[in-house]
């Protein structure tokens, strides 16, 4: 049975799944939870507190699935942590918005609806999800583990249409969330760095 705490997160994301960030009150959300009023402010303090309860646990959540994707074989978890990034920002606006910095109007976003840096900025979930890699991937270096992660991030930015390279751009609804040319350019990326005489690593 779900606690409390959890009964309220999941009650906002329902209601935010509805309505701008802006017009979600707290006393929807606790109604939607089925607690008091006083619970959900004994919990969170206030609206801002919940929003940032919101975007720490999307974060969390982002790094628990780098964690499972590093369970892939040694060679495998680059191209596995990359999947997954892709995926949990096509799945999630809030893990999207933490990755990119790019917020939709009805989003909960730092600076405007958390104050201070009570959740990580897009450098910071990197370098943790980065630092992870590179301590399950080791001895390669945090700079190839990065790279990794900054292609996923183009695809997030930029997703490749269904079809792969050479087709026609679809619309943001129909973009698929990754592609096997993602996973291959991961692979040929790291080869040529590896066996090309020519290439230094910084």
């Amino acid at each position: 049975m779900p606690t409390a705490r959890e009964a309220l997160l999941d009650a906002a994301l329902r209601a935010l799944a509805d309505r701008p960030w802006r017009t979600v009150r707290m006393v929807d959300v606790a109604a939607l939870a089925g607690v008091s009023r006083q619970t959900l402010y004994n919990e969170f303090g206030t609206k801002s507190g919940l929003a940032a309860a919101l975007l720490r646990q999307a974060a969390d959540g982002y790094l628990t699935g780098v964690d499972r994707a590093l369970t892939a074989p040694a060679p495998e978890r680059p191209a596995a942590v990359a999947r997954w990034t892709v995926r949990a920002a096509d799945a999630d606006p809030l893990v999207k918005g933490l990755l990119t910095g790019v917020w939709g109007e009805r989003l909960p976003r730092p600076g405007r609806d958390v104050p201070g840096r009570d959740v990580p900025g897009p450098a910071e979930l990197l370098g943790l999800a980065r630092d992870r890699m590179a301590a399950a991937s080791h001895p390669m270096p945090p700079v190839r583990c990065e790279r990794a992660l900054r292609l996923a991030l183009s695809y997030v930015i930029v997703p490749c249409p269904p079809g792969g390279a050479g087709t026609q751009w679809a619309e943001p609804d129909s973009w698929s969330p990754i592609t096997p040319m993602m996973t291959s350019e991961i692979d040929t990326s790291f080869s040529v760095e590896t066996t090309s005489p020519r290439k230094t690593m910084p």
